[in-house]
């Protein structure tokens, strides 16, 4: 084992193969978000239900980010350590955007969709006015925007912390 051991570089590899398709499946579903406004009706749900499965299929990898990372701590032979720095703190923010991610954003895309949803099953809409769906959609929009910079902010600090690994 250690850092020269065979083990310990495929756990690595498989690490940062579930961070490159994980978080690739998700950091740029602002894109999305602005072509489902530029698309709205069937072509904009077709967009979301496509990102939204995406997203799904990286949240697993995402989840694979953390098992590989624990798992090349114990691999590494005491070279790394859970009490080092870098390697607390990234598991922590880890699990803050998790928390995050789940608590604030997973809700709001998920009603986004059924608002989306709704407006399509309706049909062409009223000619005095908006749907009622579509203020609830801009304040979750915010919320999805801002949630999204900050889970992007997080991943950079984390990735940040792999490379520098202070306290190491």
């Amino acid at each position: 084992m250690g850092l020269d051991g065979t083990l310990y570089r495929i756990i690595v590899v498989l690490h940062i193969l579930c961070a490159i398709i994980g978080f690739g499946a998700v950091y740029l579903n602002a894109l999305y978000g602005q072509q489902i406004r530029k698309h709205r009706g069937r072509e904009g749900l077709a967009i979301y239900e496509a990102n939204f499965f995406v997203s799904g299929v990286g949240q697993f990898f995402i989840y694979g980010v953390f098992v590989f990372g624990f798992l090349a701590v114990l691999a590494s032979d005491d070279a790394w350590k859970f009490d080092q720095t870098w390697v607390w703190l990234a598991m922590l923010l880890y699990i803050v955007a998790l928390g995050v991610s789940h608590g604030v954003l997973l809700p709001a895309v998920k009603r986004m969709g059924v608002l989306m949803k709704e407006m399509v099953d309706a049909g062409p809409p009223p000619t005095q006015g908006p749907p009622p769906q579509v203020a609830e959609l801009g304040t979750l929009g915010q919320r999805v925007g801002a949630t999204g910079a900050f889970l992007d902010v997080m991943i950079v600090v984390i990735l940040c912390l792999m490379i520098w690994k202070p306290g190491a």
